[in-house]
Order: structure tokens, then C-alpha cells, then sequence
């Protein structure tokens, strides 16, 4: 057995400003729980980390909206965060968030080390400035119109639109979140990293060994540098954050999107307490090891270029070895929103449908290299045509005849025929495929892959019909059912990343020991006479009449 890999999987940070939705899943979670899934049931030394981001001006716009603290509004959020993960089956080995005392000190230290290494420096800049409200408006709390692309709701730090990082001094027709007024341009300080230093090591990094990044990622971020790296403000004029850890700085915290990527650290060290060996961090920053950053590609730059940048500055810490970023899952066309209430929410869906379903249809229609799109029309579709009809149906009817005639056993087969055993064969070449395929990230092949499996079992049981030979040629419907079930035993173990629910249960039906993870990335061999249990339906058949009842909701939600 080859010897076991340190594989860190790291995952964005939602601010924790409102509920997940179907965007956060397919962006960032679900392709990350998939590969983390992957590497434990491969044997590998796998860590799992993110949290909420509590120090997001998004945080503060909401409080100031309700009339609450900003502690108020991430701490409701961040208890929902915990229980929505769980139950769409995100596996993590720890879920934290950026208000804990272990994450401001790790900040701090990483502000203190990049101070120390020459990559800090305290410039003066003109920032808008609220008369209306008296106060220094952060880049969020700026909206207008992007001066790349005209899109009329830009963020004062980042276009939705077309990704480019801004300085809200670039908008046109600046407005303040706060009172809509327009605002005025005065004068602060505040620390800035020195990323025109660091340019040339971070286009050597994109330069060197990025055989396996996705091309549009690779190809965003070398022309982003290429474009010229300056200067960019890493403290903000704000009461909630982290403070600056030097005296003659009483208003200034340290700014989110600096902060916040150092998370992917302090949790690591977070999770190393909790473990009982404070240094087990180590083991996943240090050496060979090899980490992942799952993000939406609005959060490309900063995890391909400013947070390797501050890396490289402070010394000693492993680079990102990819970022398998994916594009936008839209709805009808438009950008999923929380501040716009314009989503599919997640605690809203799985009061009534089964977190399964969702990681199929998000998983086959992943946003991987471009903008993909939900709609209620095709879940339905993709739920009853593709679960319930194809994969759950050729289970379903195997264990069904199997168990009702066969005394509840695996049948012993007769001799493997040349289409028994091509099936066979293509099972095997399939999951050897599939194991080349999780490993680079292309989940949506994957998947594609694994139905197009399922596809040809259920012509093959047609070919066979077991229901029918049963009655003159027992040992042929043993044969078929046999064959049908070790395909069976092979769709579980590649679906189990995907479908992590309703593969636990079908582990159990085929009368498997222990459980999936037990088992691990291997198929179980399916031995006659092995006792199987009792099935059940794995997919409920979805009616049509969802599509409209809940086309109705998402636009009563946008109405609201």
C-alpha cells in the first residue's frame, strides 16, 4: 500500500450575515467535502477546516439594519451555519470562526511577522467619508457603479460582475450603504502590504507547477499579475475586528480580507488544541503536504496571489498546492444574493426535500468552468429521470428480486457470460476512471461518469429480465442479479463522496460489515450466500407541481 498523503482541505469563509444557500454549496462546500471524502475512504491524512466570517462588513451592515451587535447577528448565523452543514453532510474536522481569541492572536502574529519582514508599510489615502453618519465608510459599505464593466452594483472592494478587485475611490456614482447619501473623500492612514515587493516570487509560484489548476483560475490570476501588483490597505476605521497590535492605532482593526484567509491557520491550530497535540498543525503546513483552497471565483485573487503573497512574507508555511475554484451557480440568470434575498436557502430546502438530491443535481450540473444555473424545473427532472429512474431503479429492482427470491441472499452464480462479464469489466474500468478523476477535481465528470455506469447496468438487467428467467432458468436470474449486484457494490463506493446518505443505507441493504469509511476506497466483494437486508426506496419521485409552488417562493422571497 503506497504511503499515506497529508492533504489539508481548506474552504472559503461565508460571512455569517445570513443563511447558505444553493451557492455556497456548489461554489465552494459540497466540491470540497466530495475530495475530503475521497482522500479518508483513500487512506490519506486528511484536515478539514473553515468557519464563519465574523468581522465581514456585511456583519456590520445587517446589525446596523436590525439595530443589534455585530456579535448578535454572526453568532445567530454561525449556530444556523453548523447545523445547515450537517445536515446537507458536510464533513468537516472542524468549523470555527474568526472571533475567537486563538484567531486574533494568529492574526496578529502574521501582521507582526510581515511588519518584522520588511513587507508592511503605513501610507496615507483618501477614503469616503459619511457626513450623514460621521464616520469612515469601509469598502463595503460603498456601492456604485464598476468602472470596468458598468455593472451598476458594485462593491467598493470587488466587482460581482467581472471579479476585478477595486478601490471604492473607482466607482462612479459612489453611494453609502448606511444612509444612501453621497460621500465625500477625506484623509486616514493605514498599513498597507507590500505586494509590488512580492510580485516577482508570486508570478514565479504561478509560473512554476500549475500543471493541474484549472485553466480559467491559472489564467485570472497570472494576467492579474502581469497587470501589476501595488500596494494593497490591510487595516480599516472600524470598532468590530481584530485590533492592530501596536500602540498609537485605537480605531484601526485589521482588515477582513486580510484576516480572514489567515483563518485557514489559526483553525488548523484551533483543531491541533482541541486534538490533544497542540503542534499536529504543523503536519498539514509544513513538508510535503499538499493543500486545496475550495472558493468561488470571486475569491480567486485572493487566494491565488494575496494570501500566497503573505505567506511567502512571512517564511515557513506551505504555499497553496491549488485552487480549484469554480464559477457561479446563477438562478435564472442572476447572481445568488443574501443581502438581496435572492437564493435558494438551504434551511428552507431540506424541510422538505432530501440532502442527497441536491448534492446530485449540484454536483452534475457544478459550476467547474463556467457559470451554470438552477432551476426548480431541472431539479425535478434531474431527481426523478436520473435518481429515482435510473440509479435508484436499477437498485431498487436488483435487491427487491434478489432478496424476495433468493431467501433475503446474495445468489451463488452460474458461468459469466461474454455481456456479464463485459459489464463487469466496465465497472472495474470505471472506478479506476473515477479514482484518476476525484483526485484532479473534476467532480462533474466524475459523476457523469457513474450514471452512464448505471445507464448500462439497467440495460443489462432489461437484456436479462431476471423477473422473467426466474420462472424457467433459475441459475441464469441468479447470474444476472449477482453480476448486477457486484455493479451495485461499485456504484456505491464511487457515489458514497457524492451521495453520502443514501450510500450509507445501500451499504447496509448489500449486507456489508461495518460501514463505508470502514471499508474505505475499495470495492466490496459481493460473496454468494451473504445476507442481505430487507431494501427500502432510496429516492422519493418528485411531482411536477414543485416547480411552480416553488418558482413561486423564490420570486415572493425577491418581492420581500
Amino acid at each position: 500500500m503506497s504511503e499515506k498523503k497529508k492533504v489539508l482541505v481548506s474552504i472559503a469563509w461565508p460571512y455569517a450575515n445570513g443563511d447558505l444557500h444553493v451557492g455556497h454549496i456548489a461554489g465552494a462546500y459540497l466540491p470540497a467535502d466530495i475530495y475530503a471524502r475521497y482522500h479518508r475512504l483513500a487512506g490519506n491524512d486528511v484536515l478539514v477546516v473553515s468557519g464563519s466570517d465574523s468581522h465581514g462588513t456585511p456583519i456590520t451592515v445587517r446589525a446596523d439594519q436590525e439595530g443589534v451587535s455585530p456579535r448578535e447577528i454572526f453568532e445567530r448565523y454561525h449556530t444556523r451555519f453548523l447545523e445547515t452543514q450537517r445536515d446537507i453532510g458536510i464533513s468537516y474536522n472542524l468549523f470555527t470562526h474568526t472571533d475567537t481569541p486563538n484567531h486574533h492572536r494568529v492574526s496578529q502574529d502574521i501582521f507582526l511577522g510581515l511588519l518584522h519582514n520588511g513587507y508592511l508599510y503605513v501610507e496615507k489615502q483618501q477614503q469616503y467619508y459619511s457626513e450623514v453618519s460621521q464616520q469612515f465608510l469601509p469598502d463595503r459599505y460603498v456601492e456604485g457603479t464598476c468602472p470596468y464593466c458598468d455593472y451598476a452594483e458594485a462593491r467598493g472592494d470587488q466587482c460581482d460582475n467581472c471579479g476585478r478587485l477595486l478601490d471604492a475611490l473607482e466607482l462612479k456614482n459612489p453611494r453609502s450603504k448606511i444612509d444612501g447619501a453621497t460621500p465625500v473623500i477625506r484623509e486616514t492612514e493605514h498599513f498597507f502590504l507590500d505586494l509590488e515587493k512580492l510580485e516577482p516570487r508570486v508570478l514565479d509560484y504561478l509560473q512554476t507547477g500549475k500543471e493541474e489548476w484549472r485553466p480559467n483560475v491559472l489564467k485570472f490570476s497570472l494576467n492579474y499579475v502581469k497587470g501589476g501588483l501595488k500596494g494593497r490597505p490591510i487595516t480599516r476605521d472600524i470598532e468590530w475586528g481584530i485590533p492592530v497590535p501596536l500602540d498609537g492605532y485605537p480605531g484601526k482593526r485589521l482588515y477582513v480580507w486580510f484576516e480572514a484567509v489567515i483563518g485557514y491557520l489559526s483553525a488548523s491550530m484551533e483543531w491541533a488544541e482541541r486534538s490533544g497535540d497542540k503542534d499536529a498543525w504543523k503536519r498539514f503546513w509544513q513538508g510535503d503536504v499538499k493543500s486545496y483552497y475550495f472558493v468561488g471565483k470571486d475569491n480567486v485573487p485572493f487566494h491565488t496571489i494575496i494570501w500566497p503573497a503573505m505567506l511567502m512574507g512571512h517564511g515557513g508555511l506551505s504555499l497553496p498546492y491549488d485552487v480549484p475554484a469554480n464559477e457561479f451557480l446563477t438562478i435564472k440568470g442572476r447572481r445568488l444574493s443574501t443581502s438581496r434575498n435572492w437564493a435558494v436557502w438551504l434551511p428552507d430546502y431540506l424541510e422538505r426535500y432530501d440532502p442527497d438530491a441536491l448534492r446530485y443535481f449540484l454536483s452534475i450540473n457544478m459550476p467547474e468552468d463556467g457559470d451554470t444555473d438552477f432551476s426548480w424545473q431541472e431539479f425535478v427532472r434531474r431527481n426523478n429521470d436520473e435518481l429515482v429512474a435510473t440509479y435508484g431503479n436499477l437498485v431498487n429492482r436488483v435487491l427487491t428480486i434478489t432478496f424476495r427470491n433468493f431467501d433475503g441472499k446474495v445468489p451463488t452464480p452460474g458461468k459469466i457470460d461474454d455481456r456479464s462479464a463485459a459489464l463487469l469489466e466496465k465497472a472495474r474500468q470505471t472506478f479506476n476512471d473515477v479514482d484518476g478523476m476525484i483526485g484532479k477535481c473534476y467532480f462533474r465528470e466524475t459523476i457523469r461518469t457513474v450514471l452512464s455506469l448505471s445507464q448500462e447496468a439497467n440495460r443489462y438487467l432489461d437484456e436479462k429480465a431476471p423477473w422473467k428467467t426466474i420462472k424457467v432458468n433459475r441459475e441464469d436470474a441468479a447470474t444476472a442479479l449477482y453480476v448486477a449486484l457486484s455493479v451495485i457494490s461499485h456504484l456505491k463506493t464511487m457515489l458514497s463522496p457524492f451521495l453520502p446518505f443514501t450510500c450509507a443505507k445501500l451499504h447496509k441493504y448489500l449486507g456489508l460489515p461495518g460501514s463505508i469509511e470502514d471499508a474505505g476506497w475499495a470495492v466490496a466483494k459481493i460473496v454468494p450466500g451473504q445476507q442481505l437486508v430487507k431494501p427500502e426506496i432510496l429516492f422519493v419521485k418528485l411531482d411536477d407541481s414543485v416547480v411552480e409552488k416553488e418558482d413561486a417562493k423564490l420570486e415572493g422571497g425577491r418581492a420581500a
